[in-house]
């Protein structure tokens, strides 16, 4: 098979998608040939880096304006017309790729690659079937087109949404979003803590959301080490120097190790202490995500895919009106998550989920139910029998 996968990097979950898809196919057939292409950048890295760049400024200094942006743009306006337009014309730079690899199928992890792949069919320039994966919890127009053959929806609300939309019912198919599968494997949760100097004994609270700003992130920080229970903490910046810098020089100040190369530190600065490990980046964050009672983060598609994946609950911050505004309401609706509130009631909500085992259980027991583990298998399966059939 000869899979061509049209995927960004505007957010990270877009691309790590395609890799989940990407692995598991080469798992099943070594002969395959898969190509990932991050489509904006590969048509136009200027386009790519003012969509990027734009994206981030909308989004952390004016959300509601994003907002606002996202609601109208699901619509059919005249808006959506120039940017269907737009795509036609960066689409024709994607004709010598699809000559050269004639791809077997097409699969797509962003809209705007789901409407470049759309126009090159639409013009016969491309005669494999198109695979659309929609990578949150609710669907976005800017996903739908007329020559995508099959849509692959997260949850049984994203079809009713589609069919509103004229779509036919046989081409959209809950089987949810591509995940790693390291996601899935089981640990020894007591012998990790141990391996990361973690108190087996404490509940863990990972902390994730370094794409987004510093400001907030310390707030909450702030604001849960209060709490007057036993726990520890674990913040993975991710490749947010100004975040992980922050935290490092606070934390630094009354190490108990007195190394700054220790990643373990105890900050008494803030009362009462809460043991923290900080992290950079790690290409690991299925371990921590299984060490870990409780995820706060922001719902960004595939962060929350994977933390329901590893059966964590979530407590959701930070929310963008848009897709993680509609992300974040599916999971609170099915109780794999909980809003974060900021201030005293971040303190109060954070308190009353780890002195209410019950609740935070049935969270779990939540994200377990609904996590589909052969996401990746199911997609490729469906390719197949595609391909099978126009035979």
């Amino acid at each position: 098979m000869r899979l061509l996968i049209l995927s960004a990097t505007t957010g990270g979950g877009h691309m790590r998608a395609a890799n989940a898809l990407k692995t598991y196919a080469l798992q099943q057939n070594p002969n395959s040939e898969v190509k990932i292409i991050d489509t904006i950048q590969f048509v136009s890295p200027l386009l790519n880096k003012t969509v990027t760049k734009g994206y981030l400024y909308l989004a952390t200094k004016t959300p509601d304006i994003y907002g606002a942006m996202y609601r109208v743009s699901n619509k059919d306006t005249p808006v959506n017309t120039i940017v269907e337009e737009a795509n036609d014309q960066f689409s024709i730079r994607l004709e010598p790729l699809i000559e050269n690899f004639k791809p077997d199928a097409v699969v797509t992890t962003h809209s705007f690659a789901a409407n470049m792949a759309s126009s090159l069919k639409s013009s016969g320039k491309l005669k494999a079937p198109i695979f659309c994966i929609m990578t949150d919890f609710s669907v976005h127009i800017n996903y739908l087109h007329p020559m995508i053959d099959e849509y692959i929806v997260s949850n049984d609300t994203m079809i009713a949404e589609c069919l509103k939309y004229g779509i036919d019912r046989k081409n959209v198919h809950d089987i949810g979003i591509p995940v790693s599968e390291v996601f899935f494997k089981e640990f020894d949760k007591k012998q990790l803590l141990m391996s990361e100097k973690l108190n087996p004994d404490f509940p863990t609270i990972l902390i994730m959301a370094g794409s987004f700003g510093v400001t907030d992130i310390l707030k909450i920080y702030h604001n849960i080490v209060k709490i007057p229970l036993d726990f520890q903490i674990i913040v993975i910046t991710g490749k947010n120097r100004k975040l992980y810098e922050t935290f490092d020089k606070e934390l630094y100040k009354s190490n108990l190790y007195n190394s700054k190369n220790s990643s373990l530190h105890n900050n008494r600065k803030l009362k009462p202490t809460k043991p923290t490990k900080l992290m950079y980046y790690t290409n690991e964050v299925e371990k921590y995500m299984y060490m870990s009672d409780l995820i706060i983060t922001k719902p960004g598609g595939l962060t929350v895919s994977e933390a329901i994946c590893s059966g964590l609950p979530m407590a959701i911050f930070d929310a963008i009106p848009g897709q993680e505004e509609d992300n974040a309401n599916f999971l609170v609706s099915n109780n794999m998550a909980i809003r974060l509130a900021k201030g005293k009631r971040c303190t109060d909500t954070i308190e009353d989920l780890l002195t209410n085992p019950i609740k935070l259980y049935n969270m779990k027991m939540a994200c377990q139910s609904f996590r589909k583990g052969n996401s990746a298998k199911l997609i490729y399966e469906l390719i197949e029998d595609k391909l099978n059939y126009q035979k």
